[in-house]
Formats: C-alpha cells, structure tokens, sequence
C-alpha cells in the first residue's frame, strides 16, 4: 500500500512516459546571433551567417533536384546519370550539413524547413513532373552556377572581414565541390558522336 510519501504504481508509470505535444517560444530568433566567443566581430558573424543562409538555401535545393533527376532520369544514358545524380546529391547533402553547421558555430539560426527555403531560394523551381535529360543537365548547371556566384561572393566579403572559418567553408568545400559537379553533369551536354568520329 502507497503512503503519503511513496509514488503509487500509476504515479511511478507516469514518470516513464514521454511528455508529448509541446510547444514554446522561440529561443533564438531567425536572423539574430548568439554571442560566442569567436574573437570575431559582430558585424563579421552577421554578415557571414546572412551570406551562408542564402548559400545553404539554394545547396539545399540543388541536393534536392539531384534526387529529384536521379528519381525520373530516362533514356540510354540512365544508369549512368541515375549514378552520378545520387553521388553529386550526397556530396550535396554533405555541403549542406557544413553550411548549416557553420552558421550555428557563428552564432546565427540556419534555414532549415523545406516552407522557408521555398521562399528564399532564387533559383527556378522546376516542375512536379519530368523532364528531358537536357533539361534535367541544363538545370543543374544553371544552379551550381548561381552557388558558385554567391558563395565566392561571400567568401570574398568573408576573407576582408577577417572570417577565416567561413572564408574556408566556402572557398574549399562549397566552391571545389560545385566546381568538380560542373565539369561531371557539363561533359555529358557535349554533341560528340559515340561510335563513329565526323
């Protein structure tokens, strides 16, 4: 028999059970810092953490056309771009990581829900169904191209304001990386015969 002072077994099961269906405030709003110790200016973690939210955006997009091509990539070049899609959407899905690692080591919220990078994107959203492979190529190209611009950009303003972590995140991860996918998915738009030379 419980006392007054001893759970009863219903009390004691309780305790076991996870506390589901919560909610709070935020407690870091998107766009604002947390002070770490950086030894880096505000102004420096700002501004890097704004540049690679736009940059994790729109790798997040890129790794999600390649899985999206990987998934409805047709014809006689299937087996091998169904390959190199989910390679370059894992190499993707590794930048991405970084990207949003990084801005929470500055001190800054990454952008994270499908909901929002929608929003912030500026890259064209392809349709639900499929496409030509040329197509598929031309997209992905067009949208390496608009990472590589923003993130030299950033790694540029990133290397002037003395932010040397994010200046490397972008110049040796994000840059090398896109750069490598460019020449693999450019190659395969190239008009030469297969079996036989002109």
């Amino acid at each position: 028999m419980a006392t007054a002072s001893s759970p009863t077994a219903h009390q004691r099961l309780r305790e076991a059970e996870p506390i589901t269906r919560q909610r709070s405030r935020e407690i870091q709003p998107f766009g604002t810092l947390a002070r770490y110790p950086l030894s880096l200016g505000d102004d420096a973690r700002a501004a890097s953490a704004e540049a690679l939210n736009h940059v994790l955006c729109d790798t997040i997009v890129l790794r999600d056309m390649y899985k999206k091509h990987h998934w409805q990539v047709s014809g006689p070049t299937f087996y091998a771009l169904h390959l190199l899609f989910d390679k370059h959407a894992g190499e993707q899905a590794e930048l991405v990581d970084l990207l949003a690692e990084r801005v929470q080591t500055l001190g800054g919220v990454a952008i994270a829900m499908s909901h929002d990078v929608a929003e912030m994107t500026c890259i064209e959203r392809a349709p639900r169904g499929r496409e030509e492979v040329p197509v598929q190529l031309s997209r992905l190209l067009e949208t390496h191209e608009t990472i590589l611009k923003e993130a030299r950009a950033a790694a540029k303003r990133a290397a002037e304001m003395g932010d040397d972590g994010s200046n490397d995140v972008l110049v040796s991860e994000v840059i090398r990386t896109n750069e490598l996918q460019v020449w693999f998915v450019a190659e395969h738009l190239v008009d030469t015969p297969l079996v036989r030379a002109r």
